[in-house]
């Protein structure tokens, strides 16, 4: 039951599922990396910053599933920005995945006050050069961040991860990352808490199609393009997750979803993040 690939910029590709390790620490995450890999999950996301590098390592070791089969992401974060600190960042992250490179690399926030995202994205070019990130891109970023990259550096992100649901479903910020080949992907895709879940739009959609009302919101997340990252450790919610593939929503249902956006202040602001 392995996600669909979605084409990156760069001429690679990401599994439009994949699975979110945070708030799991080392010794929790294993096992349940190792139930998502049984599963079909092929792409994993995790971060320096949810100290659980070496737990998602670990699981994929005992997983027994070759590397070539995986696609690893991890996120540094602000102690990593400025001055080429990235390349002992990613290193350190290498060392406890226990890999040599990883298919995608974020800068977890763009911290503008700090004026570091420029610099900090040039040093990713050259981790690109030397083959320890396949891919790079960016988390939590606004357009007035990526405008200042594109016109400042070399390299597209290939990916633009962002809080991404139906209660918030940053419209604008979807149609720039599509008009610059950037992809979208949706962290918090199932809302925060059980609210979103709970909409009685959810309870009627869950009926019509058959399926629980989380694979009804992911299978929204596949019908508009966007790679998903649901996060769960329980193995039989990890296993709907992932069992979205076999039904698709009418149009009429999708803009319905859609509706429930709670409007352009809902949602994390990155620019008051990742300090």
């Amino acid at each position: 039951m392995n996600a669909p690939l979605l084409p990156l910029g760069n001429g690679r590709s990401i599994p439009q599922i994949g699975l979110g390790t945070w708030p799991l620490d080392d010794a929790e995450v294993a096992p349940v990396i190792v139930t998502a890999i049984e599963a079909g999950y092929r792409h994993l996301d995790t971060a320096v910053k949810y100290g659980n590098e070496a737990g998602v390592g670990r699981g994929i070791r005992d997983s027994g599933i070759a590397r070539g089969e995986l696609f690893v992401t991890t996120k540094l974060n602000g102690v990593y920005m400025g001055d080429d600190k990235a390349i002992a960042g990613l290193d350190e992250s290498l060392t406890r995945l226990g890999l040599d490179y990883v298919d995608l690399l974020l800068i977890h926030w763009p911290v503008p006050q700090r004026g570091l995202f420029v610099s900090t994205w040039k040093t990713f070019e050259k981790l690109v050069a030397s083959g320890k990130s396949r891919s790079i891109g960016v988390s939590n970023f606004k357009p007035a961040h990526l405008d200042r990259l594109l016109a400042e550096t070399d390299i597209v992100p290939a990916v633009n991860q962002i809080e991404l649901n139906p209660y918030v479903t940053r419209a604008e910020q979807r149609a720039y990352n599509a008009m610059h080949g950037i992809v979208t992907e949706s962290w918090s895709p199932l809302g925060q808490g059980t609210e979103l879940l709970s909409e009685p739009l959810l309870g009627f959609l869950a009926e019509k199609y058959e399926k629980t009302p989380a694979q009804i919101v992911l299978r929204w997340h596949i019908e508009l393009g966007l790679v998903a990252i649901p996060k769960s450790k329980t193995p039989e919610r990890i296993r709907q997750n992932i069992d979205v593939f076999d039904f698709t929503l009418d149009p009429t249902d999708v803009e319905a979803l859609a509706a429930l956006d709670q409007g352009p202040d809902a949602g994390v602001d990155s620019d008051v993040i990742g300090h």
